[in-house]
């Protein structure tokens, strides 16, 4: 069991835990199959664009994320043979930035910081598309780190140490600190090897970040189906 008393911190993995990505994307590839007359399976899309989009991210870590969006809608084009024009090309890289919140989020945001927790955002994102995010959902962070400031995207491990530096400045100490995420790949499996306790939010529904980098071996310390909750959870104990 995990207890508010024993935290001074939240870091979040963002994109899954607290912006619900997956339907917007599924529903974009979905849209650009169909149009070109393929009957893919969305589900099948779905998997294949989280699979892609990992070794771009890991071999071109100081590509922004845009061009990672780009590349990775180039990359499916050629994998199922459809076309990739410039305007579809140029509106998927842009997708990050339009992502909405989960139901939950704001509030559960709002309620950490009502317990007194600073929060700390981890995303493998570049600092424009964040910014556009999450003006546009009013949720605001005390620390950020994005993939763009750190020249790398998570699983590597400087999104975690930045963090934690930025929060040791804040006179809070790693052991004060609690990771919370969906993505057992990017974030677990790190919190892990870095030895930093964490929650996994199993949002039911969502597929990325499940398997690769030893994902499924992670190992929380806590798991919820929602950030409400943790809510519930850390003001129980």
């Amino acid at each position: 069991m995990i207890s508010l008393k024993d935290f001074d911190a939240l870091t979040f993995d963002v994109y899954g835990t607290i912006l619900n990505w997956e339907p917007e994307i599924a529903q974009f590839l979905a849209d650009w199959s169909a149009a070109a007359g393929s009957e893919i399976d969305q589900d099948e899309l779905l998997s294949a664009y989280d699979r892609v989009r990992q070794p771009l991210q890991k071999h071109r870590p100081t590509w922004l994320y845009p061009e990672v969006l780009s590349r990775t809608l180039q990359q499916l084009g050629n994998e199922f043979s459809l076309p990739t024009p410039s305007d579809k090309l140029e509106e998927f890289a842009g997708i990050a930035a339009t992502h909405k919140p989960f139901p939950d989020s704001k509030d559960a945001l709002n309620e950490f910081h009502t317990m007194g927790l600073k929060l700390a955002a981890l995303s493998n994102i570049d600092d424009a598309s964040f910014e556009k995010v999450t003006a546009a959902a009013n949720i605001n962070f005390d620390v950020v780190v994005t993939a763009q400031r750190v020249g790398a995207y998570k699983p590597d491990h400087a999104h975690f140490w930045a963090a934690l530096s930025d929060l040791q400045a804040l006179g809070i100490p790693k052991q004060r600190v609690l990771h919370v995420a969906q993505s057992r790949r990017a974030d677990i499996t790190v919190a892990n090897a870095i030895d930093l306790k964490c929650v996994w939010v199993n949002r039911p529904g969502h597929i990325f970040g499940r398997t690769g980098h030893g994902a499924e071996a992670s190992i929380p310390d806590f798991e919820v189906d929602s950030l409400a909750s943790l809510v519930v959870t850390l003001k129980a104990n």
